[in-house]
């Protein structure tokens, strides 16, 4: 059974995640958990990625060379890949920061109608 936290979490649309990576990185390298952490933190608990999610994503967006990884060790002094965001990762960034924007207003401009108007035809 889901705990009322659970509940109120929020699933991540399909190409959200590669984008709350970028936007973490734009503030230094980090490892894999770190990135997890950064995105829980900052949502409130809102988002919570699951792992099974971002190391593929991490993988998906270094073959895209948006981001670059070498090995460090933590602050917990345990071997980790480090992630950073490239020149081209920061254009992405932008780029799909402006898509995301357009879409949260559209979307915000329908959910906030006092009344929706619907064509009739």
């Amino acid at each position: 059974m889901l705990s009322r936290e659970e509940k109120n979490r929020v699933a991540l649309l399909q190409g959200t995640l590669d984008l709350l990576i970028l936007r973490i990185l734009v503030f230094g390298p980090q490892h894999g958990q770190g990135i997890a952490r950064a995105i829980q933190l900052n949502s409130e608990d809102v988002l919570l990625v699951d792992h099974g999610a971002l190391y593929p994503a991490l993988q998906r967006l270094e073959s895209q060379a948006w981001i670059a990884a070498e090995w460090g060790v933590s602050s917990n002094n345990r071997k980790a890949r480090f992630y950073t965001l490239t020149a081209k990762g920061r254009r992405r960034l932008v780029r799909e920061t402006g898509q995301w924007r357009k879409l949260a207003t559209a979307m915000a401009r329908i959910l906030d109608l006092e009344k929706l108007e619907v064509l009739e035809g």
